[in-house]
């Protein structure tokens, strides 16, 4: 189906990278913006800055649709001033994906909460102030298991830590003067520190300003093993990436098995018919989805074009099968993607906006 004549804006966050680097956002993007124009629509690109708020909001006002590649956090800042253009454009009829209310349905650390009855659910919690967190995370971590939290919105492994108990409080004494051993996932290099509970807990207090919370998940013990990245158009899974924990950044050596955290950026771009995951395609098309979607409150007109859901494996099943643990959902800025991703994106926009 072509849609011919709909006006189409894709809108990425104004970077310092020229126009010909490979890594800017033109060459990123080049095969979306070609997969939507040969789908008949009549499409721009547009770098988005804060400064230019106004500018933009009254540039998106014209469109039929605009699509958007912005990362939560980058460079210091958030995506509150964008969030604030999109609804104001999509009250006016004009078509947002990722609209920044399915984002905060799926598309931030809260859907691991959310969702964690689901098959690929943990053992989760939500802490929303720092007296939540004192008073219930060092109870779990007296379990003797790794925990990880999560700020609620994020990316890059910002805002993430491992933290497990190395030395318990001594007997009557506070459990703020345990010592715990932390690792933060952005730096991927494997370094750890060990505090008190008690500074580290005093260190999450920023991660409560606003509307910010934190997410607890028991650490996936097979994280050396790497992760896999499913990638879907709607409710369909378009492909998959491989993400090895034992390739290392380049330059660097490779983090030792006992202290993989963070997992290098370097994905395998595998098909969706890839045998080896096919459980985890029948359980997302088939039910997860929908849990998903139920779950979260979302419908299905408002489920992204493009979305991707990162799974660690969980413990093998009885016949030796891998199982899969979600570790988070991306909406905001899903990127790279693989080869048939923009064509399937194309044609679902173009039935979207026909059926308007």
């Amino acid at each position: 189906m072509r849609a011919k004549g709909h006006k189409v804006t894709v809108l990425w966050r104004l970077g310092l990278t020229k126009p010909s680097d490979p890594s800017a956002p033109e060459v990123r993007y080049r095969a979306l913006l070609d997969a939507l124009s040969a789908e008949g629509l009549d499409v721009t690109g547009l770098a988005f800055a804060e400064e230019e708020a106004d500018a933009t909001r009254e540039a998106l006002s014209s469109n039929d649709a605009v699509l958007v590649w912005v990362d939560p956090i980058a460079a210091g800042r958030d995506r509150s001033i964008l969030d604030r253009v999109l609804r104001d454009v999509a009250s006016q009829g004009v078509l947002v994906h990722a609209h920044p209310d399915t984002i905060l349905k799926m598309g931030t650390k809260d859907v691991l909460y959310d969702t964690r009855s689901l098959g690929w659910g943990l053992d989760t919690d939500r802490y929303g102030d720092l007296a939540s967190l004192k008073e219930r995370f060092p109870r779990r971590l007296e379990l003797g298991l790794a925990r990880v939290l999560k700020q609620h919105r994020g990316n890059g492994g910002q805002g993430v830590f491992k933290v497990q108990l190395v030395q318990p409080a001594a007997s009557g004494a506070e459990s703020r003067t345990a010592l715990v051993r932390v690792q933060h996932a952005a730096p991927r290099d494997g370094t750890t520190e060990e505090v008190s509970l008690g500074v580290f807990l005093d260190r999450m207090a920023p991660y409560f300003s606003g509307p910010g919370h934190l997410i607890d998940q028991p650490f996936a013990t097979r994280v050396s093993e790497g992760m896999v990245r499913a990638y879907l158009v709607k409710d369909h899974v378009v492909g998959f990436a491989r993400q090895y924990a034992d390739h290392g950044d380049p330059g660097h050596e490779a983090v030792p098995p006992e202290r993989v955290f963070g997992i290098p950026a370097p994905k395998t771009m595998l098909e969706a018919s890839d045998p080896a995951l096919s459980t985890l395609r029948r359980n997302l098309e088939d039910s997860w989805v929908d849990g998903l979607m139920a779950l979260t409150g979302t419908a299905g007109s408002e489920l992204p074009l493009l979305w991707d859901a990162d799974f660690l494996f969980g413990t093998k099943d009885v016949s030796g099968n891998d199982t899969y643990a979600l570790c988070e959902v991306n909406v905001s800025c899903v990127s790279p993607f693989p080869t048939t991703a923009p064509s399937r994106l194309a044609q679902a926009l173009a039935q979207e906006l026909e059926a308007r």
